[in-house]
């Protein structure tokens, strides 16, 4: 009688709660996943064993989550980056204008068939061996 109820990728009322994403790697190589509604892509790479750092743990205290979306379309319908968000990108290594933090991006239906390409390498300055300097 009542409660709603999941068919595929969409639950009983026609709402999409999983959408398609296709992680592209350093390489070129195209992995396509099905992604929770409201999960990150960096939750979403976690969880589907792809090589994507993360190494705040989405606290946007890194840029190791750098990913590039392929299409203008989707970067469109992605919310603006706050000015934290742009503080961590400006540090990331192959930076675009299509360029945003894993842990930022959240699923939504509006992106099902989103695409994000891993950049070549990342830059960690916690591990990179990097030291502050005292202003």
């Amino acid at each position: 009688m009542g409660g709603a109820f999941t068919i595929g990728n969409a639950d009983g009322f026609g709402v999409k709660t999983r959408i398609s994403v296709t992680f592209i790697d350093k390489d070129g190589e195209e992995n396509l996943v099905k992604v929770p509604v409201g999960m990150s892509i960096l939750e979403a790479a976690h969880a589907n064993d792809i090589e994507l750092e993360g190494a705040c743990e989405a606290s946007l205290a890194c840029s190791t989550c750098h990913v590039i979306v392929t299409d203008m379309e989707f970067y469109n319908k992605l919310e603006d980056p706050t000015d934290e968000e742009n503080d961590m990108l400006d540090l990331a290594f192959g930076l675009t204008k299509t360029s945003r933090l894993g842990c930022q991006i959240i699923a939504k239906p509006e992106l099902d068939g989103i695409r994000v390409a891993l950049p070549a390498a990342t830059r960690n300055f916690a591990v990179d061996g990097h030291v502050a300097k005292a202003h």
